[in-house]
């Protein structure tokens, strides 16, 4: 077997349950790709020697008859995930040198599922961006181009969507705030889910917005996504907010039978200047939907205007809450001082430097709306505009909606720099088809549906019941099949 880093999930795990390859054979493919993609800036830590060493463990598992699905399978760890005895930053310069003695739930299940480690993947700064420009490290870049602009993976988990559709790994984890695994996997044509809040334990990622927050898998396909959540969620008591509900077999699931399902178009996130090739990809999921039997339906989301402003102080607000225990004092980055200087200085000169201007900017929004006079006149306002946001979904899935059709990004991925200087509500917009499922803590997933005019890919999102994640990715595995999306970017790194 050739090219084994271009592996999917399944057919990995298929292959390594016939000894048709080792895990060790398909890990030092993906090393070596690693090795020479440093143009893409996706990995930040590498971790040969933990891989080697994890996929000669996974190869005894599989000798031995002892290997769950995603034994001896490589992935990339978003640097928001603690990992024990290897450096976790968030892509911030405050944790700089930050090397955590505990794993975070959901990596530790997917060690406990026999997974190789391959290291952490470059992001946003705590999660906060749409682009991937806020990071310590320096942009990740999106393996798609166009002539000779470098364009953006998306944001935050932009370098697990970039490791992942360059075969840099298997598969990836991501999080999703506010769309931070749907746009990049929009922008780079992979698949990627964000569960049903509190599907997947919170413990040990990194938190930015407590209540919005959750992990997710970014794959190859809707299969591999199947198989890669399963592994990722589980009951945990550890984390207040995570669900004691079952874990079903997902890829079980996968039966491509949707006849009769019920799928909501909303005519609220038919936006004044979409581009046309948008608006076309929509109307071909539809007909795709409705090819596979599925009866198409108009429905009302009325409070959708509000999300995007209801999202952008709630977010922030949790964020000023959740970074103000950043204070150069126990761990991580701490100014220098000078003589005379007592605590106080050390908390400002700290945070001031080991905070990015982005992260900065919303650790003030945050702080502003939560201050004295202004908590009840934007936070609880947002919260109740929330509210009305979930009860908007729940009304749709009450009348027999099983799922909403909807683009995942308002355009392809744009030039890296293109935005730098743009007023930061522009940027904020590329979340626009996304924030609604955060607010309203279900379940949404991004699958690649064709090309735009200058070749590069668009996503269509899936939103579904909250908890029905098996129901979700079999749609999603229908619309995956009809839109037979292959294409694959050029190599140039």
């Amino acid at each position: 077997m050739t090219e084994l880093n271009k592996l999917t999930i399944a057919d990995a795990r298929d292959a390594l349950r016939k000894g048709d390859v080792t895990s060790a054979e398909i890990t030092e493919a993906c090393l070596t790709e690693i090795e020479g993609a440093d143009a893409l800036g996706a990995f930040v830590h590498n971790t040969p020697d933990l891989a080697r060493e994890q996929a000669k463990a996974a190869d005894a598992r599989l000798q031995a008859g002892d290997a769950p699905a995603m034994c001896g399978i490589p992935l990339g760890i978003k640097d928001l995930f603690c990992t024990k005895g290897v450096p976790s930053q968030a892509a911030s310069k405050i944790l700089e040198g930050f090397t955590p003695e505990y794993e975070s739930t959901v990596s530790q299940n997917l060690l406990d599922a026999g997974t190789v480690m391959l290291g952490k993947l470059n992001m946003d700064e705590f999660a906060m961006g749409s682009s991937n420009e806020t990071s310590v490290y320096g942009n990740a870049v999106n393996p798609w181009k166009v002539d000779d602009r470098q364009l953006t993976p998306g944001g935050s988990s932009g370098g697990s969507a970039s490791a992942v559709a360059a075969d840099l790994c298997l598969a990836a984890t991501g999080t999703d705030t506010g769309g931070s695994i749907r746009q990049p996997a929009a922008f780079t044509g992979i698949t990627g889910i964000k569960p049903t809040y509190g599907r997947c334990s919170r413990w040990g990622v990194v938190a930015f917005a407590s209540s919005l927050d959750q992990a997710g898998p970014m794959t190859k396909s809707v299969r591999d996504a199947a198989i890669m959540l399963e592994a990722m969620c589980g009951h945990d008591m550890k984390d207040s907010t995570s669900a004691d509900i079952p874990v079903p077999n997902f890829e079980a699931m996968l039966t491509g039978d949707i006849k009769g399902k019920k799928i909501g178009i909303p005519k609220e996130y038919r936006m004044e200047g979409m581009p046309a090739e948008i608006e076309k990809l929509w109307a071909d999921g539809a007909d795709m939907l409705r090819d596979a039997g599925a009866e198409i339906v108009d429905i009302s989301l009325p409070h959708t205007k509000y999300a995007l402003p209801a999202y952008y102080v709630i977010a922030p607000a949790e964020a000023s809450s959740n970074l103000a225990r950043y204070d150069g004092v126990k761990y991580g980055h701490r100014a220098k001082l000078e003589a005379g200087d007592g605590i106080d200085e050390m908390y400002a000169k700290t945070r001031a430097e080991g905070f990015g201007d982005e992260v900065q900017r919303r650790v003030m929004i945050g702080t502003y709306v939560l201050s004295a006079g202004f908590y009840d006149a934007y936070y609880n306002r947002a919260r109740r505009v929330r509210a009305l946001i979930k009860k908007d979904f729940d009304d749709v899935f009450a009348a027999g909606v099983d799922a909403i059709l909807t683009p995942a990004t308002p355009s392809a991925a744009f030039g890296l720099g293109e935005m730098e200087n743009a007023d930061p509500v522009k940027m904020y917009l590329n979340d626009v088809f996304t924030v609604t499922v955060n607010l309203a803590g279900l379940p949404g997933i991004s699958i690649p549906a064709g090309l735009d005019a200058q070749g590069l890919p668009l996503g269509l999102q899936l939103i579904g019941r909250p908890w029905e994640e098996g129901d979700l990715l079999n749609i999603a595995h229908e619309v995956e099949a009809r839109a037979g999306f292959v294409a694959k970017p050029s190599k140039w790194w």
